[in-house]
């Protein structure tokens, strides 16, 4: 059947690819057009996503992201398998909090990039970035000799973001809910609705995901949102491109890839902590930690006319006339009144300032490298 099309476009929803719990609100909601990520079908736009990104910083919105889909690790060896999979130091994450963690290869590619939750002493979450990394902790675990169990749970979770979800939340939750740290999570149940509220989003700004437990109950969880939300302005959205990239946040599959190591990828060289502790991975990342990489993914400020949706391919990025690297996730940021994004080069040319030519498909404009985040270095916002 041929939901949505263009003059030279037709998308058509398939069995292959599995709908939310909120899919049929967001229809109703008047999203206009969806793609595919985890196996599923994820919100892309309802209006200009200028617009969706000035009502995301002013007001608050709601975003069905069920595509973020959780591996839960339970057993008695829980704990000691989730410390094998990243470069964190888990043994450090107490129950109720998260972190934002690296699952890496033997070689120190990166599988995901996902955001972990410790449920409970012996229950963790991981919320994916689009990949089969469920399949890689069910083959790792399998070779780990552990007593543990990797499946993929009915859980779905919705972002409220923007500076008035806290008033949402409390609405819908009470005052307790204020009480939650950032990156910290609490179980809760919503008039037999049961969930797991996290101080997390993927925006930069003040927010929470609300991951349902009972796939049953998406569209009252829905509308009890959209309920608590009405006298503050909220609306539904898309995942804001461009309010990701101010904040310096990265999109598995289009900034980086299993090809890339923690230590090329600008901020993430963090999350490769010393440790006792063996994990996969850990002999490749401190050989290279040890040499040093011949690449970089950095900030990059690109001229011309604004962009009014992300670039959908790379740019060859070109010094002195020959190519250097490319770019990656490019857009307009109406804050900053340029088109920020990101740029793979050679680590020579890694430091802000360094002037490239930008070959976009019908022009060829200067862009400049520049720090990450381009906004907020702090993260002041989102812990507020």
């Amino acid at each position: 059947m041929r939901e949505n099309s263009t003059a030279s476009t037709t998308f058509y929803f398939s069995l292959r690819h599995r709908r939310s719990p909120f899919f049929e609100a967001t229809r109703r909601a008047g999203c206009k057009a969806y793609g595919v990520y985890n196996h599923m079908y994820l919100p892309k736009y309802y209006d200009e996503p200028m617009a969706e990104y000035r009502h995301l910083l002013d007001h608050v919105t709601l975003w069905d992201v069920s595509v973020e889909r959780v591996v839960e690790i339970t057993g008695p060896d829980a704990s000691a398998f989730i410390n094998t999979l990243t470069p964190r130091d888990l043994t450090k994450c107490a129950v109720g909090q998260g972190k934002y963690v690296l699952i890496t290869a033997e070689d120190g590619g990166i599988v995901n990039d996902p955001v972990l939750s410790r449920i409970g002493e012996n229950q963790w979450w991981l919320a994916l970035a689009d990949s089969d990394a469920g399949l890689w902790a069910r083959g790792a675990a399998v070779n780990s000799g552990l007593d543990v169990t990797v499946r993929e749970p009915e859980v779905y979770p919705v972002q409220v973001q923007g500076p008035k979800s806290k008033d949402v939340l409390a609405a819908l939750f009470g005052d307790s809910v204020l009480g939650i740290r950032y990156y910290w999570n609490m179980e809760a149940d919503l008039d037999g609705i049961p969930v797991v509220i996290c101080r997390t989003g993927w925006t930069g700004e003040v927010g929470y995901e609300i991951y349902l437990r009972d796939p049953s109950r998406g569209e009252d969880l829905w509308n009890r949102i959209m309920a608590a939300g009405a006298p503050h302005n909220i609306r539904p959205i898309a995942p804001s491109q461009a309010r990701r990239i101010e904040a310096g946040i990265f999109n598995y599959g289009a900034d980086m890839t299993i090809e890339n190591n923690p230590f090329e990828i600008t901020g993430l060289e963090r999350l490769v902590e010393d440790q006792a502790a063996d994990y996969i991975g850990k002999e490749a990342l401190m050989r290279i930690k040890a040499e040093g990489v011949k690449q970089k993914l950095v900030g990059i400020e690109v001229e011309g006319e604004a962009l009014s949706f992300e670039a959908a391919e790379p740019w060859p990025a070109h010094k002195d006339g020959k190519q250097v690297g490319r770019t990656t996730s490019v857009i307009w940021s109406p804050r900053l009144e340029k088109n920020i994004g990101y740029v793979w080069v050679p680590i020579e040319l890694s430091e802000p300032g360094n002037v490239l030519d930008i070959e976009m498909p019908h022009d060829t404009v200067k862009g400049r490298t520049a720090a990450l985040p381009f906004l907020d270095p702090k993260k002041a916002t989102p812990k507020a």
